[in-house]
């Protein structure tokens, strides 16, 4: 499975971003290799629909679930189309907030 947290940088140990269309980058954390990537996301400086886009990109990216503070009611729209989960976080880095989903502890959208 791969796990999308919205993320200001490419350190897992700073805090994640709560702006899913805005974040500057997702990490992808894929549950099978344990392994950490990183995706510039191309939508964060888009003058609108920036969910949408985001949710394009990250859904050819082969994301799974996405992690993140809000969503705007277009990216949720985007990402039920897309056959994607989203999960809302409160606080952490992006390291915790990965622990807080895999432990349950998230609650999810729509």
């Amino acid at each position: 499975m791969k796990i999308i947290i919205t993320a200001s940088s490419k350190d897992i140990n700073q805090p994640f971003n709560p702006r899913f269309g805005r974040a500057d980058t997702f990490l992808l954390f894929d549950s099978d290799s344990k392994e950490w990537s990183h995706l510039a996301n191309p939508a964060s400086r888009s003058s609108g629909g920036a969910g949408p886009q985001a949710v394009e990109f990250i859904s050819r990216m082969g994301g799974d679930v996405v992690v993140s503070g809000r969503f705007g009611p277009k990216a949720v729209t985007a990402l039920q189309a897309a056959g994607m989960k989203a999960y809302t976080a409160l606080t952490g880095t992006v390291s915790e907030v990965l622990e807080q989903y895999l432990n349950g502890q998230l609650k999810q959208v729509g």
